[in-house]
């Protein structure tokens, strides 16, 4: 691009934006070196063996805040048990920014720990070093959630630095355990923010835990589904038995449970459990025309996928309707079965088969696991084995929604095009994300995720990365959308 044409883009934002962009412009290596100095801290909540990780991590983070001239405060939110041992759960990290009763606040989460990595799972580079190759910057955390976070703080040091008064008011709650199901924040949220009157005077709450549907388009998400997780445990022996000395004796457990999983779900992916889809919302009006313009290609996807077919013919609006406002029942393993490599002719004594679906708006986790285990139920009933069965729902998560025709969609996606140049997608996910509802409850707000990094960014798996036009250019995204927010009556 010329500097011409790049001087004309600039000075066609509005207000402070052309300064506090060149500002992020200036910065970029330095904010990388940031990002850098951050993923080199093992923060993985799901190991107690990286607790004071995720502890050097949150007081890491309350450093950079101050350094804002941010009001902090660690919240205690207890401890829990693991294998017996007791464990403190990490500081929530509270605080705020600005206190202007003529400004609007915009409520911000992020959480600042990761999934587990190892060089030996199959990174091409050592996952807790950040390495820049080819316009990527690779590192645990990168992606989710650490480098959205930072944007976060870069949006803000940049407005500082250029000596303009931040729009908005801002309040954080940053914390340490997203990837371990965020024990402890609802407790915070609802029992302790809510009632000291911290979500009073919040107008919006953002987040930027997600990414973008491809690589090409931003997008802006206003629903999520939820989470039912079920176990249905089958015991036909108090012991593994030798198929070759008791093989024709026994009813095995595995071949009821095989029988119970394959009844859930047809060839199509159609749940066939009794009643699952009566509380699904109905299509809203105008809502297939949004899945219409939506940017998605179907032979792309599948090519991305490595896949040999698409369900629903490949058909797009097909596609992302059951992937987003539908609900869709994944088998994930039988618990107990043989599944090393090689011939071992074990006769399980017990196994537990292991399923979930993502559930959508209307639905209730507590309806959808009565109806999973009732019509279980009934399914051995048929089946008429002499084995215990019990089918049960472990965890749960319920689905979010949002009104993305709200003033404050349209002021991200004004800010989308003040960087991007393009109108951003409105688009659902298929994945969960339960602090979403929680955040929506506790203040009563509007609440919507932006994005900052692409669809393959692979995060939780191997070689996460961020790009790094996707680091600069969103923090760019979300100070335009702090200035346009601020602008809101």
């Amino acid at each position: 691009m010329s500097y011409l044409k790049f001087k004309k883009i600039i000075m066609s934002l509005p207000g402070p934006l052309p300064t506090v962009f060149d500002q992020v412009d200036k910065n970029k290596t330095k904010f990388i070196e940031v990002l850098r100095e951050a993923v080199a801290i093992k923060s993985i909540s799901t190991d107690v063996t990286c607790r004071d990780e995720c502890t050097k991590m949150v007081l890491w983070t309350k450093k950079k805040l101050e350094a804002l001239g941010a009001t902090v405060e660690l919240k205690n939110i207890g401890t829990h048990v693991i294998d017996g041992k007791t464990y403190p759960l990490p500081d929530v990290i509270v605080g705020y920014l600005g206190n202007d009763p003529k400004k609007k606040t915009t409520c911000i989460y992020g959480h600042l720990d990761v999934q587990p990595a190892n060089l030996s799972d199959g990174w091409l580079t050592e996952p807790f070093e950040l390495v820049e190759k080819d316009g990527k910057l690779f590192g645990r955390g990168s992606t989710d959630d650490k480098g959205p976070v930072l944007c976060w703080l870069h949006a803000i040091e940049s407005y500082q630095n250029c000596g303009i008064d931040i729009p908005v008011n801002i309040k954080f709650v940053f914390e340490a355990m997203e990837e371990s199901g965020s024990e402890g924040l609802d407790e915070l949220l609802y029992d302790v923010l809510k009632p000291s009157g911290f979500f009073n005077d919040v107008d919006f709450v953002c987040i930027s835990d997600n990414y973008w549907l491809g690589t090409t388009k931003p997008c802006i998400t206003y629903g999520l589904r939820g989470m039912c997780y079920f176990f249905v445990e089958v015991e036909c022996a108090a012991q593994d038995l030798h198929s070759g000395v008791m093989g024709g004796t026994v009813h095995e457990s595995m071949a009821d449970v095989v029988y119970l999983l394959n009844s859930l779900v047809d060839k199509d992916g159609k749940i066939i459990i009794t009643n699952l889809y009566k509380e699904v919302a109905p299509i809203f009006d105008g809502e297939k025309e949004m899945y219409e313009n939506i940017e998605f290609d179907p032979i792309e996807y599948k090519k991305s996928l490595g896949a040999h077919g698409l369900a629903h013919n490949g058909d797009k609006i097909q596609l992302l309707m059951y992937r987003w406002r539908y609900p869709s029942l994944s088998i994930h393993g039988i618990q107990g079965a043989v599944w090393e490599p090689g011939t071992k002719t074990v006769i399980p004594g017990k196994v537990i088969g292991k399923f979930s679906i993502r559930i959508v708006p209307d639905q209730e986790p507590e309806v959808i696991g009565k109806y999973v285990v009732d019509y279980l139920n009934a399914k051995w009933a048929e089946r008429g084995s002499p084995n215990r069965m019990k089918a049960h729902m472990v965890h749960s998560g319920r689905p979010w929604t949002a009104d993305p025709k709200h003033e404050h969609y349209a002021a991200a996606a004004r800010a989308t095009k003040h960087v991007f140049k393009i109108e951003p997608d409105m688009c659902r996910e298929g994945g969960s994300i339960p602090v979403t509802i929680s955040l929506q409850e506790a203040s009563g707000k509007n609440v919507m995720l932006l994005p900052v990094g692409a669809g393959d960014d692979m995060a939780h798996s191997q070689n996460e990365k961020i790009n790094v036009k996707n680091y600069i250019e969103g923090t760019k995204l979300l100070a335009a959308y702090l200035y346009e927010v601020g602008l809101l009556k």
